[in-house]
């Protein structure tokens, strides 16, 4: 794949790119990866000298993304997806056609707002008066739930708290916030942006972000962790991937050039937490570390639940 870069200097990692880069999307065009992918492209092709063009391959659990990006053994390939889109994938899919470690992480960008939410007329304003209502009513409410990290996430808190609720599959997380609307389901952790056009028109209420820190777009909104749960945080990681073969130098100046062009960009920061990220970008090994948490995170849910890896 790189051809001549068996022991790569710092120089060879700084002539890269040479010719266009494309960033291979997991999610459609609109989702808050896509608009914060299209702003990074921007402003990076800018600094690189070299067009930098955004892919969108959804479906399929982020598998044909994925699929494509390994497949064109190109360094000047890239993965831009939400981990959210794969960990889950040794626990819910037999005979993956990759493996955990074919996906490197370079740089991290963003931390996507994840939510609980909830109908407006929901008699639960809190998470623990969720808990109550639920236990209250054990087997009467279902919670929406989209394959794969966010799952594990909520089904392994419900064990926890010992409440009956029943799951509810959807391939379209948009078609889970428009039932939770309607209270057909009366429960969806999702990221906020999904639910934030129901949230607007006051049909569903944010009871609390999963992740480590309030989002400020919703500042009276409490972390689960001060709502009482802390072992349900999880923060939307959203970054570019590379590949086993990409070179370490090339990882860090990819992930330098992303920080430098995203810090004091005020357009990036405003767009970015206008569709519920929040700017965090990282280095390979802040991101890596990340990851690996929530690995584990996923490992044990999974182990409460007990569902075992499928490879």
């Amino acid at each position: 794949m790189l051809a001549g870069w068996a022991t790569p200097s710092l120089a060879q990692a700084q002539a890269w790119p040479q010719r266009p880069v494309r960033f291979i999307l997991t999610l459609g065009a609109g989702s808050g990866t896509d608009i914060g992918g299209r702003l990074l492209a921007d402003r990076l092709s800018k600094k690189w000298g070299q067009p930098v063009v955004i892919e969108n391959k959804p479906g399929g659990d982020g598998i044909v993304a994925i699929s494509a990006f390994l497949s064109a053994k190109d360094d000047h390939v890239l993965l831009m997806s939400p981990t959210s889109a794969f960990i889950a994938h040794p626990w819910v899919h037999e005979n993956l056609a990759y493996k955990p470690a074919d996906l490197v992480p370079i740089a991290r960008v963003s931390n996507t707002i994840i939510g609980i939410t909830v109908p407006v007329d929901l008699p639960a304003n809190s998470m623990k008066e969720l808990v109550a209502l639920a236990k209250a009513k054990p087997g009467e409410l279902n919670w929406a739930g989209i394959t794969g990290a966010l799952d594990f996430n909520f089904a392994g808190w419900a064990k926890s708290q010992d409440i009956d609720m029943k799951k509810v599959p959807y391939r379209n997380p948009v078609e889970a916030a428009n039932d939770l609307a309607t209270n057909r389901v009366q429960v969806y952790e999702s990221a906020v942006a999904i639910a934030q056009p129901q949230i607007q028109a006051g049909k569903i209420k944010l009871l609390a972000v999963v992740n480590s820190v309030r989002a400020p777009v919703y500042p009276n909104v409490p972390t689960i962790a001060e709502a009482g749960f802390p072992k349900m945080t999880i923060d939307g990681l959203v970054g570019l991937f590379g590949t086993p073969t990409t070179p370490q130098a090339l990882r860090e100046k990819i992930a330098a050039d992303v920080k430098e062009v995203m810090d004091g960009d005020a357009i990036i920061k405003d767009r970015l937490m206008a569709t519920g990220q929040l700017p965090n970008p990282g280095t390979p090994e802040e991101f890596a570390k990340a990851i690996e948490e929530q690995r584990e995170k996923l490992a044990q849910n999974a182990r409460d639940l007990g569902v075992k890896e499928k490879q």
